[in-house]
């Protein structure tokens, strides 16, 4: 299914988080044409990092003014890709362990065919003043990615095309589409602003509007191991699991150690070993060895946020999000502090 890290970048909007992406947005696109490729900074790795994922052995972030970054020893240390944007950057996939695709502001799409060693611009809409959130391929070809105002674009080439196709979504009020997840032996299902949720099972042609079990906003989408079974999950802890592709839901309850989870969650991942790991603002850390049916809990001490997570060769977690990146235990802590 190629690259598990599912999140969206919009539940930052409930955080100090987003008011200084937007901000580095706002001040990036005065600079843009000016400035066409990212900074190189020493402290890269310690900026704001919005999401991680796994190309072969590699890992890879993106995040704050176009930084992509890569690490070939499981985060000890990282090298700053050369990146021809300064935008702001909110998700990344890899199919494998060479083809890669970052999206961000000003409708960007990014491109990598070496690992996330290097990478070029596929695509860009200025007229759109508006983010792409999310992007999933289903091969080298045909891919998808999905953003704020009901933005859905496709591509069938690799991307050296990309259409605008939102108007296969039942979505008159433009609501901002959050993320979007292949779920295994079903399809596709993106989910998004107000609790939007819409779904296909013909690789992208044609969506059903789903009828979901909230309406707050949802900030992303994550299939699980099992066929037909996904997660989607929002603001305030809202966490909703289906084994049918949506037609029913069940309330995933969240218990952290001082009373019910209050923080919204951003970012997910299915690790090697079939765990699901979800992260949010206050420094919450989710982990399930049962296929989604229940979580353990964990709030770092730093409270930070945190916008995405990736998992380690050793067990341990790539955590990204406030202040960079962030090793830590399987339970989300930091090495030397156990839960």
């Amino acid at each position: 299914m190629g690259q598990q890290n599912r999140r969206g970048a919009w539940p930052l909007a409930t955080s100090a988080m987003l008011a200084l992406a937007l901000g580095v947005w706002a001040e990036a696109a005065h600079a843009a044409a000016a400035e066409e490729y990212s900074t190189e900074s020493a402290r890269a790795s310690q900026s704001l990092l919005i999401d991680a994922a796994q190309a072969g052995k590699r890992l890879v972030v993106v995040g704050d003014r176009g930084h992509i970054l890569f690490s070939d020893d499981q985060g000890r240390t990282w090298t700053q890709a050369r990146v021809p944007t300064r935008q702001l950057l909110t998700a990344v996939f890899f199919l494998d362990d060479k083809r890669g695709w970052a999206v961000g502001h000003d409708a960007q799409v990014l491109v990598s065919n070496d690992g996330g060693a290097t990478w070029s611009k596929q695509f860009e809409d200025l007229a759109r003043e508006a983010p792409l959130l999310d992007v999933a391929f289903l091969d080298a070809a045909h891919g998808f990615a999905v953003g704020a105002y009901g933005a859905l674009l496709e591509t069938t080439d690799g991307g050296q095309h990309w259409q605008d196709v939102a108007e296969r979504l039942d979505n008159p009020d433009q609501l901002h589409l959050n993320g979007i997840a292949e779920v295994r032996d079903a399809g596709l299902f993106i989910v998004g602003e107000q609790g939007s949720m819409f779904r296909s099972v013909d690789n992208g042609q044609t969506w059903s509007k789903v009828q979901g079990p909230y309406e707050g906003s949802l900030f992303g989408v994550i299939g699980t191991a099992q066929p037909r079974t996904l997660l989607a999950y929002g603001l305030r802890g809202n966490l909703f699991r289906s084994t049918d592709f949506g037609d029913s839901w069940q309330p995933i309850e969240l218990k952290a150690a001082r009373g019910s989870l209050e923080f919204g969650l951003a970012g997910a991942t299915l690790v090697e070993d079939g765990s699901l790991v979800l992260v949010g603002n206050g420094g919450s850390v989710l982990r399930s060895t049962d296929d989604g049916q229940s979580f353990s809990v964990y709030n770092r001490a730093d409270r930070i946020a945190l916008a995405g997570v990736s998992g380690l060769a050793n067990g341990g977690l790539l955590l990204v999000g406030q202040g960079g990146v962030h090793l830590a235990t399987a339970q989300g802590a930091d090495p030397q502090v156990q839960p």
